[in-house]
């Protein structure tokens, strides 16, 4: 009889590992590209889909000079595209703190939006990163969410 408590205790934890990750949406990359007032720098974000909010973790290379560091970065989702962008639909600025990349002199931060990710990539969407109003507000990157890949 004991040896089935451990197949048991197995099965169980297969089946509960199993559910905890169906309701996970994949990731998908989305590459930022530098604005004319950032150039040179390069950007990424990870988007990762949990149920009706979608998760998105960036990375960034650079700020333009001027900027104050630790940079404080503000993040929206717009409609439209980056070429032609439409108004906010989503402001991910509940903080705006970014955490330094050891050793590549880049930075990291993460972010949220109201959105399942489905929505997200069957409409016609942009993620733009903005430097803070200290720092003039200047559009750095822009990613149209239509480009993200798996």
């Amino acid at each position: 009889m004991k040896p089935c408590l451990p197949l048991s205790a197995l099965l169980i934890s297969a089946t509960l590992f199993g559910c905890s990750n169906s309701t996970h949406s994949p990731s998908m990359n989305l590459p930022l590209a530098a604005t004319q007032k950032n150039p040179g720098h390069t950007a990424t974000t990870t988007l990762t889909g949990e149920g009706n909010q979608t998760n998105f973790d960036f990375y960034i290379t650079g700020v333009p000079n001027g900027t104050i560091l630790p940079p404080r970065i503000y993040t929206f989702i717009t409609k439209g595209t980056c070429q032609q962008p439409g108004a906010a639909a989503f402001a991910m600025n509940d903080k705006v703190n970014t955490e330094p990349n050891a050793g590549t002199g880049g930075w990291t931060f993460y972010r949220s939006a109201p959105i399942a990710m489905q929505e997200l990539l069957s409409g016609k969407y942009a993620v733009v990163v903005r430097t803070s109003p200290e720092d003039g507000s200047a559009d750095i990157f822009c990613g149209d969410v239509a480009h993200a890949t798996r």
